[in-house]
């Protein structure tokens, strides 16, 4: 059904309920009040009638038939027995003939109550009458009765009913014409609006109408207004979207793409070609891309919704490294770079590390054992011992890099891998501990364990006792006299995490971040001076990942620094 058609009947169905409410209020208001009327007038008439009514009953019959006569109205006088004595339309033979009016309503409310009311048919006449009694006369308690037909009052009402009726069929018609001038002059540009507003969601041209009316030529205007809007930032998504496209398309780096039911909806060249696939090529689900376990796992945990370990494969000769993001709506994003170059990189200068060392200690070994021998023989204060005090502490110096390098190029080049047993870490600690003991003792340097009720640690005990060591060696250098270091142990779920932490003076925190890198030195000068190599926290942190587990530090400046290391639990061999 239209708009204008269901304007139309909605004002005809309001229209229609008028008129019959109004038809119902005249019928019922307007009859009442008629009625009301015509019985106090005719109350005023029976009054007059009782108090002209003759003390000689045997009159009445003719008084009756004379005074309704004169006055229109039908008069009953009627005595306190119910007989009837005179009436106007019976004459004095006809009398006997009527039936006794003691049990007529309106007499009986009136020998009560001093008037009585009631209407009825005639059943002389067959018309609906109006009959009002009063008690009164000349002999006692006598009735007078006065009736008239209510046939006037009928007829006003018709005639209003009639007019009612007549004032709704013209309101009817009036809310046609109106219907018709609101489908033309409003709701036919409304109708066109949401038309033009479906076509914008449909992407198609919309064609706005135009309105004289103020309300709804505002909504045309805001209508328009945001369709160049959203027409403008739809320009600009494409724009974005193609310069996405663009930049994708042109890295280095494999991009992968998918939904939250693993369909690739971004796929570039570079991940076509690192996997193995042509530009032609079917692509398979996300979930079906890799054979290995480790990148099939990282593909099943980032479509989970978490955090992914970036994973290496080895792809025709290819080293790869694949991380993963799962995406704020579902899906995930996989990022596949070629770092066999990189790796190869790596390699040799490990190789170049490794040989460079093994070269420099044989020499620096001859050189220290010579400094020894020339400082053991020469005489305190000579020129000789102060040359050769210098060279025996940079040879040691050097020579403690050395061992450092080639311990980190063999963990790095996974030439060692470590054997895990159940460790004391007290015990362990202690022993790392006594080869400080002199340097702490002379500067009042405090050693405390505190390992509660967990007395072990599953991993590999010479390389926990260098992890140990290094840290002691770190801490010592920065805790100044009087000051503390505490080895601590703790339950953590899945293994057990050892912590090591001084009083010194911590480290800054634009460096904190950086500590574990080798060769960085928050403080350069002062490790140099104290002999630091640089690469003790670097060793530290290859040797507690080759166990699986994880380094993290803590330091607030001038109040120390903790590290924490999270050792997991292993199966230890027989």
């Amino acid at each position: 059904m239209k708009l204008a058609t269901r304007l139309f009947v909605m004002t005809s169905l309001l229209a229609a309920a008028a008129v019959g409410g109004l038809t119902i209020a005249a019928d019922r208001l307007l009859r009442r009040y008629l009625e009301d009327e015509v019985a106090r007038g005719l109350e005023r008439e029976a009054r007059l009638v009782a108090a002209l009514l003759p003390a000689d009953s045997v009159r009445w019959p003719d008084f009756a038939r004379e005074l309704g006569a004169r006055i229109g109205q039908r008069v009953t006088l009627i005595d306190a027995k119910g007989k009837v004595r005179g009436d106007t339309e019976f004459d004095r033979a006809s009398m006997d003939r009527l039936e006794n009016h003691l049990l007529r309503p309106e007499v009986q409310e009136a020998l009560s109550a001093g008037v009585g009311r009631a209407e009825r048919v005639s059943a002389s006449t067959n018309e609906r009458r109006m009959y009002v009694a009063v008690r009164g006369g000349p002999d006692g308690p006598a009735v007078v009765r006065v009736s008239t037909t209510l046939a006037a009052v009928d007829a006003q009402v018709a005639a209003v009913q009639r007019a009612v009726a007549f004032v709704g069929l013209v309101a009817l018609l009036a809310a046609g014409a109106l219907a018709w001038l609101l489908s033309r002059e409003v709701l036919k540009p409304l109708v066109q609006l949401g038309g033009a507003a479906r076509a914008i969601a449909d992407a198609r041209r919309p064609a706005f109408p135009d309105s004289s009316i103020p309300e709804v030529a505002q909504h045309i205007v805001a209508l328009r207004a945001m369709h160049q809007q959203l027409d403008q930032r739809f320009a600009d998504l494409v724009r974005e979207r193609e310069e996405t496209a663009t930049l994708i398309e042109t890295m280095a780096d494999g991009v992968v793409a998918a939904d939250a039911r693993g369909t690739i909806v971004t796929l570039n060249q570079a991940a076509r070609r690192l996997l193995g696939y042509g530009p032609d090529d079917p692509f398979p689900a996300l979930a079906e891309l890799f054979h290995e376990k480790a990148a099939r796992d990282l593909v099943a945990t980032v479509l989970s919704g978490d955090e992914a370990e970036p994973q290496e494969l080895e792809r025709v000769g290819h080293t790869l490294l694949v991380t993963g993001r799962a995406l704020p709506n579902g899906g995930g994003l996989l990022v596949i770079r070629d770092v066999t170059e990189l790796r190869h990189l790596e390699a040799m200068r490990r190789d170049f590390v490794a040989n460079v060392s093994h070269e420099l200690k044989t020499p620096l070994t001859s050189i220290a054992g010579y400094a020894e021998t020339l400082a053991s023989e020469a005489s305190p204060g000579t020129q000789t011992e102060r040359f050769v005090r210098p060279i025996l502490s940079n040879a040691r110096r050097m020579h403690r890099l050395v061992d450092d390098l080639l311990d980190l190029s063999r963990i790095e080049s996974g030439r060692w891998q470590p054997d895990p047993e159940r460790v004391d870490v007290r015990g362990l600690a202690d022993e790392a501990w006594a080869a400080f003991a002199d340097r702490a003792r002379e500067r009042r340097i405090q050693f405390t364990t505190a390992v509660g009720n967990v007395l072990y640690v599953t991993a590999d005990s010479e390389a926990l006792r260098q992890v140990l060591t290094n840290l002691f060696d770190n801490a010592l250098r920065h805790t100044p006299p009087g000051g503390r270091i505490t080895v601590s142990v703790e339950p953590a779920p899945g293994g057990v995490t050892v912590s090591v932490a001084d009083t010194g003076s911590g480290i800054a925190p634009e460096h904190l971040p950086r500590i574990f890198e080798r060769f960085y030195r928050a403080d350069p000068g002062r490790s140099r001076e104290e002999g630091g190599t640089g690469l003790g926290l670097a060793i530290v942190k290859h040797l507690v990942e080759a166990h699986g587990g994880r380094v993290e530090a803590h330091s607030s400046m001038g109040r120390g620094t903790t590290i924490r290391m999270f050792f997991p639990e292993a199966e230890v061999a027989a």
